[in-house]
């Protein structure tokens, strides 16, 4: 990015105490907001596919690394080589081959002598490895060329930048510059795991400029098939990603005096099989036993407390290879073991997760096969935290749902803006710690796309989900005309923000057709219907005994609902079946109306009103009904609105009664649903008498419905839309010609 060019060009007029000093600024504020990914990201401990356990059965390994990146470094390695001798271990000591010091031969001499290891790091070390394709393949002639003078078989890059794809043009047996999880590095995105891993060459039919770019974005994820050798890298190389903070972020930037953050991650790491790999920095250690006071160093007693750690706490349960029989092990399986990075996404709704079913089915999904997901939402009035992790997805809450009440033009807008100002805040300050891979926005309103500005700007896909089609939703909620100059600002906004996303999904196919033409954007419109979550509702047993009927509506409330008809309808009812109830769950602008109606039809001791519940609570509140009732308005936008409603409670095998609309004739038939006249509260009344009455009606009706529901569940669909992000990210980065270079020291 032009960003980070800039500030390597201005870098070394900068003084270090200057930059020491803003970067401990920056790691104490992110400090603050990542204790959910660090030290430790959930998921990372899960290994690799192919993996087959460490040689011996031993029960975590160990791997030791120096990076040299000074004369003062170059100083120490014999004391820090004396050390580590004393101890019993051995290490990986990488120089810099143009920096700022030049390697002794004899050193390294000394070093492999010893049964040490001496890489590459980098070439300059001065952040501008990646700055362009062109730049990196010269210097990666220049880097082959010590590789082979010094007899070395790894690489780490400066900063921890690192192009998977690129480095291919290596010579290495292994690269060693990726984390399993360090939001504090300039480049922060992790591989989340704590094993290393196989990088297969990409094919070299395909070595394209622009192909390398769609391959570079996947850096491995998508990596797992076989490819032939060529010259540089052979068929490909092991990734020893580094799991330990380094030295210079704990010591250095968070001032951290003891070694306790070091030793609970290797006893995590330790627990769960995997490779716990230090990098330590000469450098920054003092050897004496009386501190320098110089700032930027810490006493070499924090690295040998740990050494000592585990060489009491794991005696004869680690392997400790050196990075190069790492890599020859990894290498030499049959079945090498690959990475597929889990993404991180965000999704950004203007409602309460957890009863909201479409967005949960998408969250839930890509969270069970291992991604991070991040959701950004509103708080129910009964929520007790601002954040919480449901079925592995993070919510977090940033604004109460009591503003959706609102009935105003003016107050119903204010709280969207609101949501779309924090959210935008909240998402991009999470994006600059942790980079997500794309971001998912639920409308209403449509310009909440908009809250993924900063993602969008640094090349990360962008989908938008159109629940509700905004002018016909708009036009039903406020009663205005469809010529007036809110519809044409309505028509301008949806435009600009089908415009901004990368891929628009559509609830259901009526809309699809109106949508695209309105916005020209044919080629990018995906219909996902509101699919029933199978998982959730399904034939759950009855547990309600009480002898009543109930007849229940479950959703929001509004207008175009239509619950002044089925109230109209059911006053009819509850005069032929005295022991029928009409329940109500939700919330919406025409609540008080509707609960104004109700007193007035006579029915407050028939009709309950209840509040919101989660999808979990209302799956079995369905369960227990004997009727669904769903009244929806034949208005422009009741008529062709698709009702989740309908599907579930055909799931959990409730009969359901259903206005004849436009668009449940195009889903639904009469042997699954009952359907009535829109908006006439007597062809209601008859068609709810006729199915309470009517038991045989009712099994039968249920048992084609179930099946119905079964064929259209989600499970049936899931797969399409994770293939659909998957191939959006791939495309997205394939088009994004700029290399991921950074803007901070490391």
């Amino acid at each position: 990015m032009l960003r980070n060019t800039i500030y390597y060009r201005v870098k070394p007029f900068i003084p270090q105490s200057v930059r020491t000093a803003v970067r401990r600024r920056i790691a104490y504020r992110v400090r603050e907001t990542v204790a959910d990914i660090w030290p430790i990201v959930p998921g990372s401990e899960r290994p690799p596919q192919h993996w087959p356990g460490w040689p011996d059965g031993k029960k975590f390994a160990l791997v030791l690394t120096h990076d040299v990146e000074s004369a003062i470094g170059l100083a120490r390695c014999r004391e820090l080589i004396k050390l580590e001798i004393e101890l019993g271990v051995r290490s990986s000591f990488n120089f810099v081959p143009e920096g700022g010091y030049k390697l002794p031969g004899a050193l390294r001499e000394e070093l492999t002598a010893n049964g040490f290891e001496v890489g590459i790091h980098d070439l300059r070390h001065d952040g501008r490895l990646f700055a362009s394709r062109d730049a990196f393949n010269r210097n990666a002639a220049r880097i082959n060329r010590y590789l082979r003078d010094w007899g070395a078989a790894g690489f780490r890059s400066g900063f921890m930048l690192h192009n998977l794809d690129w480095l291919h043009e290596l010579d290495v047996k292994y690269d060693a510059s990726t984390f399993d999880t360090d939001p504090f590095e300039p480049q922060p995105e992790g591989r989340h795991t704590i094993f290393p891993f196989w990088v297969p060459r990409p094919n070299a039919d395909h070595r394209s400029w622009m192909t390398d770019h769609a391959l570079s974005l996947s850096n491995v994820r998508h990596s797992s098939f076989e490819l032939r050798h060529s010259a540089a890298g052979g068929d490909g190389y092991v990734e020893l990603p580094y799991t330990l903070p380094q030295d210079s972020t704990l010591f250095l930037l968070l001032g951290e005096k003891t070694a306790s953050i070091w030793k609970r991650k290797l006893d995590w790491i330790a627990e769960y099989g995997g490779m716990a790999l230090f990098i330590t920095h000469p450098d920054y250690m003092t050897f004496s036993d009386r501190p320098s006071g110089k700032a930027g160093q810490y006493p070499v007693e924090l690295y040998k407390s740990l050494l000592e750690h585990i060489r009491c706490k794991y005696a004869n349960k680690y392997w400790q290879p050196l990075p190069k029989e790492m890599a020859a092990f990894i290498a030499d399986l049959p079945r090498r073991p690959t990475n597929v990075r889990p993404k991180r996404v965000a999704m950004v709704s203007h409602s309460v997760y957890t009863s909201d079913n479409r967005v949960r089915r998408y969250a839930e999904s890509l969270a069970a096969r291992g991604d991070l997901v991040d959701v950004f939402a509103l708080r129910q009035e009964r929520d007790a935290s601002n954040q919480e992790t449901i079925e592995g997805v993070r919510v977090f809450r940033i604004q109460s749902r009591a503003a959706k009440r609102e009935r105003s033009k003016l107050a119903y807008l204010w709280p969207l803006l609101r949501f779309l100002t924090v959210a935008s805040a909240r998402l991009s300050r999470r994006h600059l710690q942790q980079p997500y891979d794309f971001v998912h926005v639920h409308n209403i309103p449509d310009f909440l796309v908009f809250a993924a500005w900063y993602p969008k700007l640094t090349g990360v896909p962008v989908i938008l989900d159109i629940h509700d089609i905004v002018p016909e939703f708009f036009a039903s909620k406020f009663r205005v005309t469809s010529a007036g100059i809110t519809r044409r600002l309505l028509m301008w906004m949806e435009r600009a923000s089908a415009g901004f996303a990368d891929r628009v999904i559509i609830a259901n196919h009526l809309w699809l057709d109106k949508y695209a033409r309105r916005t020209r954007l044919n080629g990018r419109c995906t219909v996902f219907i509101n699919h029933v979550d199978a998982k959730l509702f399904r034939c759950i047993p009855r547990s309600r005994q009480n002898g009543r009927q109930i007849v229940l509506y479950p959703g929001g409330l509004q207008w175009h609902q239509g619950l002044d008809i089925a109230l109209y309808a059911f006053k009819e009812v509850a005069r032929d079946l005295p022991t029928v109830e009409f329940h109500i769950y939700g919330d919406g602008s025409a609540r008080e109306s509707l609960v104004r109606l109700t007193a007035e039809l006579g029915l407050n001791e028939r009709v309950r009103f209840f509040e919101p519940r989660t999808v979990h609570e209302i799956a079995t509140i369905m369960a227990n009904a004997d009727l669904g009732v769903v009244p929806k308005r034949a208005d422009s936008f009741g008529d062709e609105a698709y009702s989740t409603k309908i599907m579930e409670f055909m799931a959990v095998g409730v009969p359901v009664v259903v206005s004849k609309t436009k668009v449940d004739r195009y889903y639904f038939n009469d042997s699954v649903v009952r359907f009535f006249e829109p908006g006439n509260p007597d062809a209601l009344a008859r068609e709810m008498l006729a199915v309470l009455r009517d038991g045989e009606l009712r099994k039968r009706m249920t048992a084609q419905a179930s099946e119905y529901a079964t064929t259209h569940c989600w499970e049936n669909r899931k797969a399409d839309y994770l293939r659909l992000v998957d191939s959006l990210c791939v495309c997205e980065r394939a088009a994004s010609a700029a290399p991921l270079v950074t803007t901070t020291d490391g």
